[in-house]
Formats: C-alpha cells, structure tokens, sequence
C-alpha cells in the first residue's frame, strides 16, 4: 500500500467476542484498514476498556478502545462489521440500516475468513438460539469419547469480560482455577460442569494459540459454541440445536440460521417436556432449511438435588443468566423442577430486586417471576446477593451450572436444579458419533 492510500477506518461491532476473534483473523495485520474502535453491546460493563497492544498488534501500539454501542455514529466509520449473535434478523437490518444511512459499508463476515483449522479432528456443537442446551450436550458427547478412549480437549466459545491480556489463552482444569482467573458467574455456568466431570476447558481471546495448546493435549477438539454462534474452528462433524419450545426461531436469528444450515446433525432436545406437535413442527421448518441434514430428538431431564426441600415452600427460583436475557426465555430448567416438586409458591424477585437487578428486568421486560444468575463484575453479583437475601422465600432452587452457595453468602438454603442430555431415538446420536470417529481418529 502507498503512503498516499488512505486506509479504511473500520468499526467492529461487538460483545466481547466473535468480535475480537474477527479482528484478530481478518484485520490484525491487514494495513489497509484501521480499526478505530470496538463497540459493545449485550454485556453491562463490558465498555470504556482497551483491547490492548500485546492482542492487538503492531499496527496498534496503543491498543484499541472499546466504546459503547451508542456511540457508533460519533465515530464517523467507513466500514461497521457487525459481530456479535442471538440477534433478531429484523433487529439486526435496523442497525445496517442506520449505519447505511451514515454512508458506511455494513459488513458480515462469513465462515471461510474466520474458521481456523486445527490438526486434530474437531466436532463442533453449535445452536440456532442460546438456551437450547447445547453445554449438557457437549458434556455427554466428551463422556462419550473419553468412553471409547479419546482424549478430548473442550474448546468454548470467548467470554472475556475482565483483563483481556491476561485471558489471551486459558486453560482450566480445575475450580481453583476458575478462581484464580476472577472467573464471572457467566464463565462458572460453562466451565465448572466441564470440570466436574474432568474435561480440560480452553477458552480466551486469541484462538490461535488456544487451539495450538490444545492440539499438544488431545487426539480430538470438542467446540463448546456460545449463543447462535457459528464455529471459530473448522468442524468435521457440526452439530447444531434447536429448541422445541421456541418454534420459529431457528429462522429468525442471526446467526443461528446460518448455523442451521451449516449442520451435519440437527438436534431436538427437551423432547420429553415440548409438545408433540411442536417438535414435529420444528422438524418440518429444519427440513426446509437443510433437507439433507440428519435430524434426531432428544432428551433434557431435569432433577433436582432434594424436592422434599422444595414441596409446599415459597420459592426463589434463580436461573441460568444468558438464556434468560439476551436468549429469551422467560423462565427456564429452576421453574420446571420447582412447579414439579410441588412449591407452595414461585415467589416473584422483581418486587424485591435491589436498582442493578431492577435494570436487568427493564432492558429484558419478557423475564417472568425468576431471578437471572447475573454476576459478570462484583457490583453486580453482589447485587444478586442483596436480592436473594431479601426475597422472602423458604428456599432457593437454583438452575445456574455453576454453584452459587460457593460465591455468594444467602440467608436461605440452595437447592440445586440439574438438566443433562439423554438420548430419545435409536439409533441416537452416540451412533452417528462412532460411525464419525471410526473414520477420523486412529485407534477409535
């Protein structure tokens, strides 16, 4: 490039994710374009940081800010690529529409630019919708595996919302290392289950050296996706979620329809808790989309850890936060397990809520009468405290991953509420997965 040749100032909309995974592949050292900011959204707090130099590069040695999305148009872009998920489509065309109207290009960018290829066989485990239950499916596939003998490195999907050079490329293998690396509750839902069942879990910012740390530790990567998000990892095997109870939005978010069309295998979880008819509308709507794809149920029990705890008291039911925020739903696995084990009332949070927890219900009205598992700073985790302590419930069923009685001090005991992933088709997906590893991985 000349020295006359102006390079294009671009805006990468983001969520503290894909975004700097997109950066890092397609932009880091590409001199033609200048990234003046990142933008975030989704995330409270994730704003007014820097994606440092060390991340960022040498065309960047006073890193790059990270802005709120508001302040888009302040910023005066040639280019906005867009980068973050589990975004209406509707939604998503407003927002190119108002950068068009800026005179900037609206960009996507697709799978080829930013999938990295990885030595080892890699099976990917992506959803149309977060909430569908895609982190209990990954958990019984890594079962699986290491049944039949394969070691299996668990790649999962950014949440890098503290020190973003100290989260460049991570590796968990046990809860102390959550602790030590000021894990949020967000990143304790995914990780601590992983662990508990001995998985070593990769995550971070940088995915090149992720996957390279991986690639020395496994014969097999297993891709633990976030949100609707399409892979950051080339698949050889994608499997993809749908959610029974939430028909239609396997083709109304983006990315997730993408990703439903990218699938080798679809999954229809929660079989044994959706309506029939529901389930078979949803197969319709997939076969539409993808009508080679293989399509299989399945199931998602849900238990809890000791109903006699639960029956005939007043309850505060805490749920698992993304799938109740930005994911939807107005009420998840805690609800069902504490409806079943008979309480004597759900009682409702928002009456209670201390002002951090009272914004969350504003910026997400569809929430019902349950708490969302919000801890992504200290403020706001121990706001989830103060809330908990002073609703007045017997009992607290909880439907987090992660164990909140280790994070937070409550007045009332916790109960536990579980949800996993059962087959509900023979032959089921643990079939079509040997017939896959038999082909891939020596000595399968």
């Amino acid at each position: 490039m000349s020295k006359a040749t102006k390079r294009q100032r671009l805006v990468i909309m983001g969520a503290a994710g894909r975004d700097f995974h997109n950066f890092n592949l397609v932009y880091r050292h590409n001199p033609e374009v200048e990234v003046i900011a990142f933008t975030a959204a989704q995330i409270a707090g994730i704003a007014n940081r820097c994606y440092p130099p060390s991340l960022a590069g040498e065309l960047y040695p006073e890193g790059i800010p990270i802005v709120e999305e508001s302040a888009l148009e302040s910023l005066h872009p040639d280019q906005v690529v867009f980068a973050y998920s589990d975004i209406p489509h509707l939604q998503l065309m407003h927002i190119a529409s108002k950068v068009l109207a800026m005179g900037a290009d609206f960009i996507l960018l697709g799978a080829t630019k930013t999938m990295l290829k990885a030595k080892i066989p890699v099976i990917a485990v992506s959803a149309v919708r977060t909430g569908c239950g895609k982190s209990q499916t990954t958990r019984w596939i890594s079962q699986r595996l290491k049944e039949w003998g394969l070691r299996v490195a668990v790649i999962r999907h950014p949440m890098p919302y503290g020190d973003l050079e100290k989260q460049a490329a991570q590796c968990f293998t046990t809860r102390e290392d959550l602790t030590t690396a000021n894990c949020t509750v967000e990143e304790r839902e995914e990780y601590e289950p992983h662990l508990a069942i001995g998985n070593r879990v990769y995550a971070g910012v940088d995915y090149g050296k992720i996957i390279a740390q991986a690639e020395t530790t496994a014969d097999l990567m297993l891709w633990d996706g976030g949100n609707n998000d399409f892979p950051f990892i080339k698949p050889d095997l994608h499997l993809v979620l749908v959610d029974p109870l939430r028909v239609g939005d396997e083709t109304n978010y983006h990315p997730g329809e993408s990703v439903l069309r990218m699938a080798d295998i679809v999954i229809i979880p929660k079989a044994d808790v959706a309506a029939i008819a529901d389930v078979e509308k949803i197969r319709e709507n997939i076969k539409q989309i993808n009508p080679r794809v293989k399509i299989l149920r399945g199931y998602s029990p849900v238990t809890l850890d000791n109903p006699e705890a639960v029956s005939q008291r007043r309850v505060l039911v805490v749920e698992d936060g993304p799938t109740t925020t930005h994911g939807g739903m107005g009420y998840g696995a805690g609800y069902i397990a504490a409806t079943r084990a008979n309480a004597a009332e759900i009682v409702d949070p928002r009456d209670y809520a201390v002002p951090e927890i009272a914004s969350i219900y504003q910026l997400y009205p569809h929430i019902g009468k349950i708490l969302p598992a919000m801890g992504y700073f200290r403020s706001q985790l121990a706001a989830l405290e103060a809330t908990i302590n002073q609703t007045p419930a017997d009992v607290v069923v909880s439907a987090t991953p992660s164990d909140l009685g280790a994070l937070i001090k409550v007045n009332k005991p916790i109960i536990r509420a579980r949800y996993e992933f059962a087959e509900a088709d023979n032959p089921g997906l643990a079939y079509y997965l040997k017939q896959f590893i038999t082909g891939v991985v020596k000595n399968a």
